[in-house]
């Protein structure tokens, strides 16, 4: 891929934890995870889309995302959260059906280290081969072009995070630590687009509202107890 305009923008969320969250980032199945909010804020319908498979290290970045937007956060009525796995055709309702889409995918060969968060117009990131693609075979302009041919229409943004390993000897759960580290600013970076969108998210521990300045903190990881 080459010239200034095939480029996709790294994401501060990729140089600096403090400010990622606060500065614009410049990425189920329909028989999988989805959950929807339960408090209208905005009239534009928001699909958050996090694909990947978290048996096979980071390329679990995504169910990851999902997972903790799941545990932290309710989302209202217009904004509905999508665990993927691979995209495909069969999401070809959801571009009918919502205005907005955002999908949340592990990209590799940026160049980048890992966890650098880049943030990409569909075309950027599906038709090119090699560096800075989805590790998915389906993207998401494929799905809109698809759609288009249909006569559905919709916007979308693609954040994607650079890996450090997807393919493991044996099915793993869980992400390398550079990635994992990162894993915070990939949600504040999401959180941030759908506030952009006009979607009041909010904290379910507290009830307040996610704002510019919010920074999202990863649960204590559960440790053994000694015998």
């Amino acid at each position: 891929m080459s010239g200034a305009e095939d480029t996709p923008k790294r994401s501060a969320a990729g140089v600096s934890g403090d400010e990622s969250a606060a500065r614009r980032p410049s990425a189920s199945d329909v028989g999988g995870r989805s959950v929807s909010g339960a408090e209208a804020s905005s009239s534009k319908r928001i699909a958050v889309f996090c694909v990947g498979n978290k048996l096979m290290l980071d390329e679990g970045i995504g169910p990851a995302v999902y997972d903790e937007l799941v545990a932290a956060y309710d989302m209202p009525d217009e904004v509905t959260l999508f665990d993927v796995g691979c995209m495909g055709l069969d999401m070809l309702p959801h571009v009918r059906d919502y205005d907005y889409l955002i999908t949340v995918d592990a990209v590799d060969g940026t160049g980048a280290e890992p966890g650098t968060i880049f943030e990409f117009e569909p075309a950027d990131m599906a038709r090119h081969t090699g560096a800075m693609q989805s590790l998915h075979d389906l993207k998401l302009v494929d799905l809109f072009d698809a759609a288009a041919l249909m006569g559905y229409e919709a916007e979308g943004r693609c954040f994607g995070m650079q890996v450090e390993n997807m393919n493991p000897l044996d099915l793993t759960i869980g992400l390398t630590p550079p990635v994992y580290e990162a894993l915070p600013r990939l949600v504040d970076t999401v959180l941030a687009d759908l506030t952009r969108a006009g979607a009041a998210v909010r904290v379910k521990a507290t009830g307040e509202t996610v704002g510019p300045t919010w920074r999202h903190v990863m649960e204590p990881e559960p440790t053994e107890g000694c015998a």
